[in-house]
């Protein structure tokens, strides 16, 4: 139908526009009369997809996910999996190394720990060597002062190889590569001591209690002197250095000559009969002095070079 001209122009309905960027809507716009929005500028469906209001979206979704009953079969079988490998891990270490005899090299308390690092350094009023026993099962170190641990070389080790590095940093000549090789030079020698006890035990068929673990103890309480030394060194110069060196020295090798003379001469008696039995008792105490000399050998080796 054509309106009427009373001389002015006729108005076309003007497209709705957006408010300007930046101002805020007082109201809300329902003339396209769609479904609701959310705040987040999402249609409204007739499924809750968020959960029950409130504010726990978040807790009802994984609560969601763990009452699912897939979820719940895939943990399940994520577990057993790691249980079994576990188990097996566990069964291979135990093939090798006796957990509950390496847990009783580890039995130590404050007291022992004091009392043998005093032994350690000061061996000759020691009167009593001979480790005890309870029903043929040696007491653990804890109980007996003259037994064997693993805790105190293993803890002088690492002293060791922190103490190395300050005195590598001391004299500015610090690196990664050189502390490893400080680290790797003091495990290879421990590991070919050990070794050639072992084999010197074996091809003298001496009858001993002496384990691999014992060895290792009494090889690595030489550590314990290597860290005195190299304080000394720090502290006093070459000359406290060498003071201390002659110090620890002796002291181990004392203690080193008293303790294995327990566990390998006094096997004696069980060998006295046979043939070369006159032979025997001779090249056991050649390898008792062997080991005590070979330990200020290796602690001059392994601190000379961090003292200058």
């Amino acid at each position: 139908m054509d309106l009427p001209h009373h001389g002015h122009r006729a108005t076309k309905p003007r497209a709705r526009t957006g408010p300007p960027a930046g101002d805020p809507l007082l109201f809300d716009d329902t003339s396209s009369g769609g479904p609701p929005m959310s705040s987040q500028g999402y249609y409204n469906s007739g499924y809750n997809m968020s959960g029950p209001p409130g504010g726990g979206g978040g807790g009802a979704g994984v609560n969601n996910l763990f009452a699912d009953p897939m979820a719940n079969a895939a943990m399940m079988y994520g577990s057993s999996i790691a249980n079994q490998g576990k188990d097996i891990v566990n069964k291979e270490i135990g093939r090798f190394v006796s957990m509950n005899k390496l847990k009783h090299f580890f039995a130590v308390d404050t007291k022992y720990v004091m009392k043998k690092l005093m032994l350690l350094m000061f061996p000759y009023t020691h009167q009593d060597w001979e480790v005890r026993y309870h029903r043929d099962t040696p007491l653990p170190p804890r109980h007996d002062v003259n037994a064997p641990d693993l805790y105190i070389p293993s803890m002088a080790f690492i002293t060791y190889i922190l103490l190395a590095g300050m005195a590598l940093g001391i004299q500015k000549r610090f690196s990664p590569e050189v502390l490893g090789l400080c680290a790797s030079t003091a495990l290879v020698w421990m590991v070919i001591e050990v070794l050639a006890m072992l084999l010197s035990l074996y091809l003298l068929t001496v009858h001993s209690d002496l384990s691999t673990f014992d060895l290792i103890a009494y090889s690595g309480y030489k550590y314990v002197g290597m860290i005195f030394t190299v304080l000394c060194g720090l502290l006093f110069g070459s000359d406290g250095y060498y003071v201390a060196l002659a110090w620890s020295s002796c002291a181990l090798m004392f203690f080193i000559v008293r303790s294995l003379k327990m566990k390998i001469l006094s096997s004696l008696s069980s060998d006295s009969m046979g043939a070369g039995a006159s032979v025997k008792p001779r090249f056991r105490l050649y390898i008792t002095m062997a080991t005590a000399v070979f330990q200020p050998i290796i602690i001059y080796w392994l601190t000379s070079h961090l003292v200058r």
